[in-house]
C-alpha cells in the first residue's frame, strides 16, 4: 500500500513537470518558426542590377537542394582568364544574394568567377520559408557540389565567401568539401543555434537561455548532422586557408560567438588570418566608413515621409504608403552612388588573400 502511495505521489509530481516541459518545448519551436522560418525578399527599389557595374556579366543557373526545391543562382564574371571560382553564401533576413552584388563585382573585376545563389525561401529560389538556420549550410553544400559536378563550370580552384549566417555556412561546409582551398568570412558564429541565441537575447534577454535546449533539439531533429556540425568542425576537416573578420561593435552577432573563440584556438596556426575591427558593425561591415550616401538617402526618405499629407502609420494607408515610398526611391536613387559604397582597401586585402591561396596553387 505504501509503495502504491509513493508511486501515486511520484506520478502526481512527474506528470505536471512533463506537461510543463512539453508546453515549453512547443512554445520554443513556435517562436523559432515564427521568427526564422519565413520567406525573405529583397526590397525591389533598392536592389542592385548587373547593369550598374561596367563589364559585369552574369549567366543564370538552377539547381536542386536537399528536398528537391530549386535554387536560382548566377555565375558572374568580367573578361577572361579567371583565376578561380568564389562561391558566395549570403546572410539571413535581407532576401537573397542581391545585397552582395557590389562585392561580387569587385571579385569579378579582379579576375574571379563568382557563383552566388538565393538560398531556400529567398528571392528567386523556391521555398515557402528558409526552414531554419542550418538550411543555409545545406544549400551551400549543394551549391558547391553543383559547381564541381554539373559540368557547367571550368575546373578551377574553389574559394568561399560568406557574411553573417553565410560566414557560418562557409566555415561548417568545409566538413563536406575538403577540396575548398580558401575561405573568407565575416561576422560569423561557431554554431547554427548561436544565431537564434544572439538575436533572441536582444528581444528576450536571459530568458533565451531557457529556450535554447529545445531550439537545439528542434534543429537537430529537422536538419540532422548539419545542425550539430560547427564552424570548428569544418576547420578541423579542412586544409583550407581561412580569413576571419569581425567587428567589436557587432550587436547582431557579437564577436564572442565566433571570432574570439576562433582566435583563442587558431591564432598561432598559419592557415588562419584574423582581421579585428572596432567600429564596422554588422549589416554594413563592407562599406567605406567615409561614404555617406546611405545616410543621405535615409535622411531624404525621412524628409519625404514627414512631408506627406496623410497619416502613413494608419493601417488603411499602409499599401498607399509602400507604393508611394517605392516610387520616391526609384525616382531619386542615385544608382551610381548606391552601387559604389564598398571599402576598396578592405577588399584589396580579400583579393590578395585569394590570390595567395587560390591562383598560386
Amino acid at each position: 500500500m505504501r509503495k502504491l502511495k509513493k508511486r501515486t505521489e511520484l506520478f502526481i509530481v512527474i506528470i505536471p513537470l512533463v506537461l510543463i516541459v512539453s508546453a515549453f518545448c512547443i512554445f520554443s519551436i513556435f517562436i523559432y518558426n515564427q521568427n526564422i522560418n519565413q520567406r525573405f525578399e529583397s526590397y525591389p527599389p533598392l536592389m542592385l542590377k548587373v547593369s550598374d557595374f561596367e563589364g559585369l556579366n552574369s549567366k543564370q543557373y538552377e539547381f536542386p537542394s536537399d528536398k528537391g526545391q530549386i535554387l536560382t543562382g548566377s555565375l558572374y564574371s568580367v573578361g577572361d582568364d579567371q583565376k578561380g571560382i568564389i562561391v558566395l553564401s549570403h546572410g539571413f533576413g535581407d532576401g537573397g544574394h542581391n545585397f552582395y552584388l557590389e562585392y561580387i563585382n569587385y571579385f569579378a573585376q579582379n579576375g574571379y568567377y563568382v557563383f552566388a545563389y538565393d538560398a531556400t525561401g529567398t528571392d528567386d529560389s523556391e521555398g515557402d520559408g528558409v526552414g531554419g538556420f542550418p538550411q543555409g549550410a545545406i544549400d551551400l553544400d549543394y551549391a558547391i557540389s553543383f559547381v564541381k559536378e554539373s559540368g557547367n563550370f571550368p575546373d578551377l580552384p574553389i574559394g568561399l565567401f560568406g557574411h553573417s549566417l553565410g560566414a557560418y555556412n562557409v566555415y561548417s561546409v568545409l566538413t563536406y568539401h575538403p577540396e575548398v582551398e580558401a575561405v573568407i568570412a565575416c561576422c560569423g558564429a561557431n554554431k547554427s543555434s548561436d544565431y537564434f541565441e544572439a538575436v533572441g537575447k536582444q528581444e528576450a534577454g536571459s530568458f533565451i537561455y531557457t529556450m535554447m535546449p529545445f531550439v537545439k533539439i528542434h534543429e537537430w531533429m529537422k536538419f540532422g548532422k548539419y545542425a550539430t556540425n560547427t564552424s570548428m568542425d569544418g576547420f578541423e576537416s579542412s586544409d583550407a586557408a581561412i580569413l576571419l573578420a569581425h567587428s567589436e561593435d557587432d550587436e547582431m552577432i557579437p564577436i564572442q560567438y565566433g571570432y574570439d573563440l576562433f582566435h583563442e584556438k587558431y591564432n598561432d596556426n598559419s592557415r588562419f588570418t584574423f582581421l579585428h575591427f572596432e567600429d564596422r558593425g554588422h549589416d554594413h561591415f563592407f562599406d567605406d566608413p567615409n561614404n555617406t550616401y546611405k545616410d543621405e538617402l535615409d535622411e531624404a526618405i525621412k524628409e519625404w515621409t514627414d512631408s506627406l499629407d496623410y497619416n502613413y502609420e494608419k493601417e488603411e494607408n499602409e499599401q498607399r504608403f509602400e507604393k508611394d515610398k517605392a516610387g520616391f526611391i526609384e525616382e531619386n536613387l542615385d544608382r551610381e552612388r548606391w552601387s559604389n559604397r564598398i571599402d576598396t582597401e578592405l577588399f584589396e586585402q580579400f583579393v590578395e588573400f585569394y590570390d595567395a591561396n587560390l591562383s598560386a596553387k
